[in-house]
């Protein structure tokens, strides 16, 4: 006998089916992943403003569970249940506590706080006691906006005292200074850079040719017999020696007439008869010379 599904029943079950997809869909669009085992645990908060089902809840800054839902405890006053689903894997120490901690991008956040020392752990569906953490506006507002606050009056010196400055008469001339020495370093650079263009090298080439012309003195002095030659000017200085000598000496004529004594005074002697006898013969020629026409 075979089986058949009426049309009523085909609509059901493919309801059934979009209902379970649409649920799956909407807790996967929240991160909560029905497939994979996880633990829940309560936590217990005075304040959860801007945490929201899925908000996420760290570890040391590492991702480790969701918030799966948030409601009011009408049994008591100013507590809100927040009930958490961990990795199945994540252990928590008894007296570890959760806060809410707040940020401007992701909204609220549930840090969770492990109390390492101690090696007993809470169990599935057990309470952790919620604490709230630091406000960062409210941090802002009590501990930068104040300091801001002080620091405008002075913040309105400073832009004041550069209004000074900029609109003093003498920065404007110091920047003129600054152009003109500016445009003179132009120059100046302008200037090098011909003189290191043109100058240099002709001055490079004179120094090679300077170079080449004493190797090549430096090459014949190192050719001369400069052996000969001293020998020659010793020769020369000993001859000059001798020479200095026989000058020196009365062995000679021209050492006589050099170093005789008696021989100079007789000579200066005989030059004053000789000029006292010219001088005579010119008064009285008559004396020396005779003439006689018969």
């Amino acid at each position: 006998m075979k089986l058949g599904f009426t049309k009523e029943a085909k609509i059901g079950l493919v309801t059934i089916i979009s209902l379970a997809l649409i649920y799956v869909g909407i807790n996967y669009l929240k991160g909560i992943n029905l497939f994979k085992p996880v633990n829940h645990y309560y936590v217990s908060c005075s304040n959860v403003k801007e945490v929201t089902v899925s908000s996420p809840v760290f570890v040391e800054g590492f991702k480790v569970g969701l918030v799966r839902s948030i409601s009011y405890d009408y049994s008591t006053t100013d507590k809100i249940i927040v009930e958490i689903s961990l990795e199945d894997k994540m252990r928590i120490n008894k007296g570890s506590y959760i806060s809410v901690e707040k940020s401007l991008l992701s909204g609220g956040e549930l840090h969770l706080h492990l109390n390492k020392y101690v090696d007993d752990y809470l169990k599935s569906g057990d309470t952790i006691e919620g604490r709230n953490g630091d406000d960062m506006m409210a941090s802002l507002q009590t501990n930068i906006l104040p300091g801001v606050e002080q620091l405008l009056p002075k913040l309105d010196s400073i832009l004041y005292g550069l209004q000074q400055v900029v609109n003093h008469p003498g920065l404007t001339s110091s920047l003129d200074h600054i152009e003109s020495t500016t445009r003179n370093l132009n120059q100046s650079t302008v200037y090098l850079n011909s003189i290191l263009r043109n100058d240099i090298p002709v001055i490079v080439g004179n120094l090679k040719t300077i170079s080449t012309d004493f190797t090549d003195v430096s090459k014949e002095l190192k050719e001369l017999d400069l052996s000969t030659t001293m020998n020659l000017v010793n020769s020369t200085i000993e001859n000059l020696k001798l020479t200095t000598d026989k000058l020196n000496s009365t062995d000679n004529s021209i050492g006589l007439l050099l170093n005789d004594k008696e021989l100079y005074l007789n000579l200066n002697e005989t030059s004053s008869n000789a000029s006292k006898l010219l001088l005579d013969f010119k008064e009285n020629p008559k004396r020396y010379v005779h003439f006689s026409l018969f």
